[in-house]
């Protein structure tokens, strides 16, 4: 297989599961599958972390997230 086949299938992996995720958290549902809102959302939380409280928020949302994960197991 060719390299760039490769890095392709990678990328459309980590899309698929990227997608999973927002579908997992309910995102789509709750914002009536609105593009728009979950993109504004996703800006937001960019923005979140490119300021001051990055390390505050990043801590708090893998913590949160890794709970969820094992409470799914």
């Amino acid at each position: 297989m060719r390299e760039w086949q490769v890095k392709r299938r990678e990328r459309t992996r980590q899309l698929i599961e990227l997608g999973g995720l927002v579908v997992k958290a309910g995102l789509v549902e709750l914002a009536d599958d609105d593009r728009a809102t979950l993109y504004g959302a996703f800006l937001t939380v960019a923005g979140k972390l490119r300021g001051e409280d990055r390390d505050q928020a990043l801590m708090l949302w893998k913590r949160k997230g890794k709970r969820a994960f094992e409470a799914e197991q």
